[in-house]
């Protein structure tokens, strides 16, 4: 896959929420497949200037810019500077991580429900609304949306992630049936546990222990949590005209999770 300029047409790729772990891996995997890149951030402006540095070593077509998929001038206003600096948009990936509480329904508030359900699901309603006509105007494209395992085998306390994903899956598979015509194609991948960002930190907070930890990794086949470059070797495969033929799939990288 790597170093193949036929994989992708020429334009750029869009990462939302690229300064996220599995966005960095991704965005990593792009620039080591040539492809231009512009990736968002919604808070973490350090981390994501930090990571445009790192990959200019590599390219030069790196670009970074704050987005909030609440305010759809933002999205716009990326969208507009993407353009002008590498031409067409061909790829959107939709890696966005929320820190949300692991709690059982009885226990979700009605507020926090409301919350997490506008940032995530209308989120990416909003970066499909705003993408969409671009990706029309060039001939085609394709969306990658980073989602969750737990849509295959519910995860006790899970809700408030599995919920919104629940939402966006079927927005996916919608884009995927409809705009088939207009050479857009649309996947998700279903990760599990991944050792990266809000993993790692409510880790250290204790949030999982070391029984969850080994209890969960023995329900794995392959015993081990994923890596956020084998989730990024997947989406940047899917989003590429290698996976031409795929759409509409929700693809697991869990460790077999799901089995």
């Amino acid at each position: 896959m790597s170093h193949n300029p036929n994989a992708y047409p020429e334009g750029f790729a869009l990462v939302i929420g690229g300064s996220g772990g599995v966005g960095t891996a991704i965005c990593k995997e792009l620039v080591d497949s040539q492809v231009p890149l512009l990736l968002t951030y919604n808070s973490n402006q350090t981390r994501a200037e930090a990571l445009v540095s790192e990959l200019h070593a590599v390219s030069a077509n790196v670009a970074c810019c704050q987005v909030s998929l609440q305010d759809l001038a933002s999205l716009e206003a990326a969208l507009d500077l993407g353009i002008k600096a590498y031409g067409r948009l061909h790829s959107v990936f939709i890696a966005t991580g929320y820190d949300i509480p692991q709690s059982p329904i009885s226990e979700v508030t009605p507020e926090l429900w409301q919350r997490v359900m506008r940032s995530d699901a209308e989120g990416a309603f909003n970066a499909i609304h705003a993408t969409l006509p671009h990706l029309r105007a060039g001939g085609g494209g394709s969306y990658v949306h980073i989602s969750s395992a737990g849509l295959l085998k519910y995860p006790p306390l899970d809700i408030l992630s599995v919920a919104p994903k629940a939402a966006v899956e079927e927005l996916i598979k919608g884009v995927a049936k409809e705009e088939g015509i207009n050479n857009i194609r649309a996947n998700s991948i279903a990760i599990g546990v991944i050792e990266t960002g809000i993993f790692l930190r409510l880790k250290e907070q204790g949030v999982f222990d070391d029984a969850w930890i080994d209890g969960v990794k023995s329900a794995l086949p392959l015993n081990r949590f994923g890596q956020p470059e084998e989730v990024a070797k997947m989406a940047v495969f899917l989003a590429s005209n290698n996976a031409a033929y795929t759409t509409g799939q929700l693809i697991p990288v869990d460790g077999g999770f799901g089995v």
